[in-house]
């Protein structure tokens, strides 16, 4: 569960796209697991009609709509409200697909099926760009302003999961000094005595490879046996 203090403060997110499925078991569940909030919709005029009540900071939108096109409901999105972010999702990658959605006005334009870490980088990238946030620079390995990415020394970011988020967040506040195993376990569960010590090897291993990935550097991050993990970045 995300912290009540952090809910009021987490990015708003409409979801249209009308395969119940995708929306309902796949894209909401990951949108919320990155840190969003997320409302799913399966129609344009359900969009338009909660646009008029209700903030939304980004909108994402299928471009095969069962009662509109998706290049309408963009241009018109960003006609009525200049300030919001679009993302449009599309089976159709092709070039002059692309050109089309940008040119209605959506801020990025990802080919389906997207992966959900794709989606959420993309997101937070997006949300940094309309709040006018600097891209992140530090000299340490440390958390974003709104605590959902990492960010390496060099500027990469990295879009966490709540349970990546836990772990990152007692790593970067003690960097250099070994962090308890059963620390970043009691970060993970409230019931510490139940849960398999394994998974915290098993989402670390995860999360390296996640990092180099993303930042194209190693995450600095070395097991102390017996005792637990330091994060030396230093």
């Amino acid at each position: 569960m995300v912290p009540p203090s952090d809910s009021a403060n987490l990015m708003r997110v409409a979801l249209l796209e009308d395969d119940a499925v995708l929306r309902e078991r796949i894209l909401l569940p990951g949108l919320a697991n990155f840190g969003f909030a997320a409302v799913g919709l399966d129609t344009a005029a359900a969009l338009h009609e909660r646009l008029k009540s209700e903030r939304f900071d980004i909108v994402v939108l299928d471009v095969g709509l069962p009662d509109a096109d998706g290049f309408t409901v963009a241009r018109d999105i960003r006609t009525a409200f200049p300030n919001i972010g679009i993302v449009m999702l599309t089976g159709r990658g092709e070039t002059p697909d692309r050109v089309r959605g940008l040119s209605q006005g959506a801020d990025a334009y990802l080919a389906k099926p997207v992966e959900i870490d794709l989606l959420a980088a993309t997101l937070h990238s997006l949300a940094r760009r309309l709040n006018g946030t600097p891209p992140p620079v530090s000299k340490r390995w440390q958390l974003d302003a709104n605590g959902w990415c990492l960010v390496s020394p060099n500027g990469g970011t990295v879009a966490l999961t709540k349970t990546e988020r836990r772990v990152v967040e007692r790593l970067t506040a003690a960097p250099g000094t070994v962090v308890a195993r059963d620390v970043l376990i009691a970060a993970l569960t409230s019931n510490v005595y139940d849960f398999d010590p394994h998974r915290l090897d098993s989402l670390i291993y995860r999360l390296r490879r996640k990092v180099a990935d993303a930042c194209g550097e190693p995450f600095p991050l070395t097991a102390v046996h017996g005792e637990g993990y330091v994060l030396n970045d230093r």
